[in-house]
């Protein structure tokens, strides 16, 4: 028996990628049909033909297109013939501005509600057996590192019942794919998103427990095993100068990504001055980019201004390694949950070993901020971006560094809105002069884990100010903000700025919540600072 466990751990990386393989991606089931229409741009939207869903059989599809194709051809007709397009789950949805914003919200939940899935032939989206809660506008089906955020609202909701559906969905694609992918479609199964997995169970077990360690153990490990590089063919794992080991992001893919593929296939043909790659390693460094979250970003630029100088995976990154030592401290008691003392010190110290290396490679003590680490200088990053506060979110950063770090957040990173991203402004929406919902969150607990409560309230009461204003004069919540000028939309980035939203609405109502805390424990809050101009 124990040899046969063996064998099949051995070959289990390979069944996984077979697995995944027969999931097929809409450019390996439209093949010339999908970069004809993606290339000449018959959607402004890449994404659009991706989530489309065929009317008639593919065969039947791709057969009429073999023999219609050519001169005169209306590619465009064929597709409105032969596609459905795809439904935002907000275009119906008529939002009163003068309703209070946390019913407002409270009543979002169920537009931004879909029911378990359905398997359509044709169609990427990958079913998923539970409820879940969509981000909204194009983002029409669920999302990895967004629905941790998400929950925080939902939380604050009382909707447990949701919270626990989508938790139970994302175990189900461990257990089925051996991974949670960036979302449930199927062009998004060569990559993961940042590992929130193990902080929703987290939250969960505020409501349940401990046993809800237990329940998910099993996901915990394979969600740690696939980042460990144990089973996929990835390698997010890099071994640092001192024989530590960190992680980076790492799509396993060498193809620009269907959803953004005009996008990526102009990059990966552009010319970089500072980085010469192949076509197959730069659409490399645009995925692992869109693994990171924060597609895209200054963070990731070899020159620190020019996307064609990507280099995701010569990165990483210190907020990535906070995750995976939440994920090592979790395993830790789920084996200690389920008896298995001995397990639960490995994961303990690995969780130290990780720790320590976070400390060693990523703090720069003359500039008193944590930085990413590139692998091929062997040095910090050159790039300052508001993940260096996450140590104080995952607990990593010693205390004595919390109130330094605190003041460089302060003068730098402050604006009248809340934090922004980094401190470049180069039309990408992972810089300046946008702030996101999670950072906000990041930020704000992070500062409230080390007792620097005060800034910490006030962060919070300029983000809270700012997303009640943007809702009073539009109806709505936004993917993301203009955090420098409250008077201006966010904007940069592959597509226009979205509403719904799933992670700023739960963000909001924990923000809202905690500055309620914050106010019966008799501490004034502060006066919101909503200049048009940025704070000084």
């Amino acid at each position: 028996m124990k040899k046969l466990l063996t064998i099949y751990f051995a070959l289990l990386p390979i069944i996984l990628i077979a697995q995944q393989k027969e999931t097929l991606t809409p450019d390996e089931i439209y093949g010339e049909l999908f970069t004809a229409i993606q290339l000449q741009r018959i959607f402004p939207d890449g994404k659009t033909f991706v989530d489309c869903t065929p009317k008639r059989k593919v065969a039947d599809i791709m057969y009429d297109y073999g023999m219609m194709k050519g001169l005169n051809f209306d590619l465009k007709k064929f597709v409105a013939d032969n596609f459905d397009l795809p439904v935002n789950p907000t275009n119906n949805y008529s939002s009163d501005s003068k309703q209070d914003l946390a019913t407002h919200i409270k009543n979002l939940w169920s537009v931004l509600k879909r029911n378990p899935d359905k398997a359509v032939e044709g169609s990427s989206l990958l079913p998923l057996p539970r409820p879940y809660i969509v981000p909204g506008g194009r983002f029409r089906e669920i999302y990895y590192w967004d629905s941790y955020f998400t929950m925080l609202g939902l939380r604050e909701s009382n909707e447990w019942e949701m919270i626990e559906n989508m938790i139970d969905n994302f175990a189900y694609l461990i257990t089925t794919y051996g991974h949670i992918p960036n979302g449930n479609r199927s062009y998004y199964l060569s990559r993961s998103q940042p590992p929130y997995f193990a902080m929703m169970v987290n939250l969960l077990a505020e409501k349940k427990g401990a046993i809800v360690y237990s329940t998910y153990k099993i996901e915990l490990q394979k969600e740690y095993d696939y980042w460990m590089d144990k089973t996929a063919a990835t390698k997010h794992v890099v071994v640092m100068p001192d024989g530590s080991m960190l992680n980076r992001f790492y799509d396993a893919d060498i193809k620009p990504r269907q959803e953004s593929f005009k996008e990526d296939f102009e990059i990966a043909t552009s010319e970089s001055k500072q980085v010469k790659d192949s076509f197959e390693q730069k659409t490399k460094e645009l995925r692992s980019g869109a693994e990171s979250g924060w597609d895209f970003s200054s963070r990731w630029f070899a020159d620190g201004t020019n996307i064609s100088s990507i280099q995701t995976t010569n990165v990483v990154p210190v907020d990535l390694n906070g995750l995976l030592y939440n994920l090592e401290l979790t395993l830790a008691k789920a084996y200690k949950q389920t008896g298995d003392a001995a397990t639960a010190n490995q994961y303990n110290s690995a969780a130290a070993k990780r720790k320590a290396a976070i400390n060693k490679y990523c703090f720069n003590t003359k500039e008193n901020w944590y930085y990413d680490y590139i692998i091929s200088t062997k040095k910090q990053s050159a790039e300052q971006t508001i993940a260096g506060v996450s140590p104080l979110f995952f607990n990593i950063a010693p205390k004595q560094n919390a109130t330094a770090i605190a003041s460089v957040l302060k003068n730098k990173f402050l604006k009248a809105g809340g934090v922004v991203t980094t401190l470049k402004t180069t039309g990408q929406q992972w810089d300046a002069p946008n702030g996101w919902a999670p950072l906000q969150w990041i930020t704000v607990k992070g500062l409230d884990n080390y007792r620097l409560k005060a800034m910490a309230k006030d962060i919070a009461s300029r983000w809270v100010a700012l997303n009640e204003k943007v809702y009073t004069n539009t109806g709505k919540m936004m993917e993301k903000y203009n955090v420098v000028n409250s008077t201006l939309d966010a904007g940069g980035g592959e597509y226009k700025s979205q509403d719904g939203f799933g992670w700023t609405n739960g963000v909001y109502l924990a923000m809202k919540a905690k500055l309620v805390q914050w106010q019966h424990v008799g501490t004034p809050l502060p006066k919101p600072a909503m200049q048009k101009d940025k704070l000084q």
